[in-house]
């Protein structure tokens, strides 16, 4: 059962979906790409397929609900990495405060322009990330920051995506921790064939479950 949480990020309120199964050692948030919200059902379903495999998620909105009607008229927000990071960051502390999250491993799963979010906090918080995941992201847009990243990082993207693939390629190429890019074979940039989103959701699970790290934060 999901429940609905708020999540204090700095001047900003963002609203989210927290879901915990029983016996949960990890939690994956969930970083949406351009122009999207918790509410994506792509990452909905996905999702639910980790909770499936005992991975507790939250999705959240890394825009308030006045900057999202922003970004829908001008585009303003949605290609600002730092921003989205630092939502993203936010979100990370504001879990591992909780009594019912404090426990739990933390992973990224990042889409579209999330994907290269992700990738930027996981550089700056590296003692709380475990491992991230990209789906038809933009890790090319983390920049500086990619040589910085220390989670296992998987880079899923459709093999039709082809523009993506080689940013996804030459992103590859600038990160020194352990980094693999899954290319699905007659996936278009939503994964909207049949079966795609489901390789998309397995193949997460398992990274989840077989890279994401000891929790490595020292209390302060």
């Amino acid at each position: 059962m999901n429940t609905q949480i708020d999540i204090p990020a700095g001047a900003a309120t963002l609203e989210g979906e927290l879901s915990i199964p029983d016996g949960a050692t990890v939690l994956v948030l969930f970083v949406h790409g351009s122009g999207s919200s918790r509410h994506s059902p792509r990452n909905q379903f996905v999702a639910r397929k980790l909770n499936d495999a005992g991975l507790a998620t939250l999705l959240f909105d890394l825009l308030t609900r006045a900057e999202e009607a922003v970004d829908i008229a001008t585009a303003q927000y949605r290609f600002d990495i730092s921003l989205l990071a630092e939502r993203l960051v936010h979100a990370t502390k504001w879990a591992i405060d909780q009594p019912a999250t404090r426990d739990l491993r933390i992973g990224y799963f990042g889409s579209s322009t999330g994907g290269g979010a992700g990738l930027v906090a996981a550089a700056e918080i590296p003692r709380d990330v475990g491992a991230v995941v990209s789906r038809g992201g933009r890790p090319d847009l983390a920049g500086a920051a990619l040589p910085k990243v220390q989670a296992p990082t998987l880079l899923i993207v459709g093999g039709e995506d082809d523009v993506v693939i080689d940013l996804n390629e030459q992103a590859r190429a600038r990160m020194n921790c352990e980094v693999k890019l899954e290319i699905i074979p007659g996936a278009t940039h939503l994964f909207e064939e049949p079966g795609a989103l489901e390789q998309v959701a397995q193949l997460t699970a398992d990274w989840f479950v077989h890279r994401t790290l000891e929790k490595r934060r020292f209390d302060a």
